[in-house]
């Protein structure tokens, strides 16, 4: 069952949420519909996570190398830095390329429950694909997120403002939760998480 507004908000007083955005915030200054945002908090059915201003890092091609998942080599990225204007603080993510960000909410999730992390409209009308990827039952830390700019553009990647949905389901309990197992991306830090295996 996908869970609604109300559960989020229970669970989240929990803890399962941190720093957690009731209602979905469009303007910094609602009242006056001003300095707009790719809106972020609590929806009907799901949560709009914030991208962290703290690090985001972009796949560079070096000669001769081939990307391993079982050998990463971490020299295959580069750090960006974060920009800031009058339209807010953003990543440049350019044409045809691909990086990596983490989450500004710490999540933990509960032991019955898989979160579905989806892309937002906004950005999936530039052509900036978000990965989904799941959070298992009972994982916790800081997601990491991947991008994927499709367009032949470069494209801004605003921090601190919504970047993807949360979707969270509701399964029979299981015999081993990702924590139970202890996974390998367990307890991740609002750091970039690269791959492991």
């Amino acid at each position: 069952m996908l869970k609604n507004d109300l559960w989020i908000k229970e669970q989240s007083a929990k803890g399962m949420l941190k720093p957690f955005q009731e209602k979905l915030v469009r303007h910094l200054n609602p009242n006056k519909k001003e300095q707009p945002v790719l809106s972020f908090g609590c929806s009907s059915y799901g949560y709009d996570l914030r991208l962290s201003p703290k690090e985001f890092m972009i796949f560079r091609h070096v000669p001769g190398t081939v990307m391993n998942p079982k050998r990463f080599n971490p020299e295959n990225l580069e750090s960006t830095p974060l920009h800031r204007d009058e339209d807010g603080e953003y990543f440049i993510l350019p044409a045809h390329s691909y990086g990596l960000g983490v989450a500004l909410e710490h999540m933990k999730v509960p032991e019955n429950i898989t979160v579905i992390c989806l892309g937002k409209s906004t950005y999936a009308r530039l052509g900036i694909i978000v990965n989904t990827t799941p959070a298992e039952a009972s994982w916790e830390g800081h997601l990491t997120l991947e991008f994927s700019n499709s367009s032949g553009a470069d494209c801004r990647i605003f921090a601190n403002e919504g970047i993807c949905q949360l979707l969270f389901f509701e399964g029979d309990e299981c015999e081993t939760t990702y924590k139970d197992r202890q996974g390998k991306y367990q307890y991740q830090e609002e750091r970039v998480t690269l791959a492991k295996v």
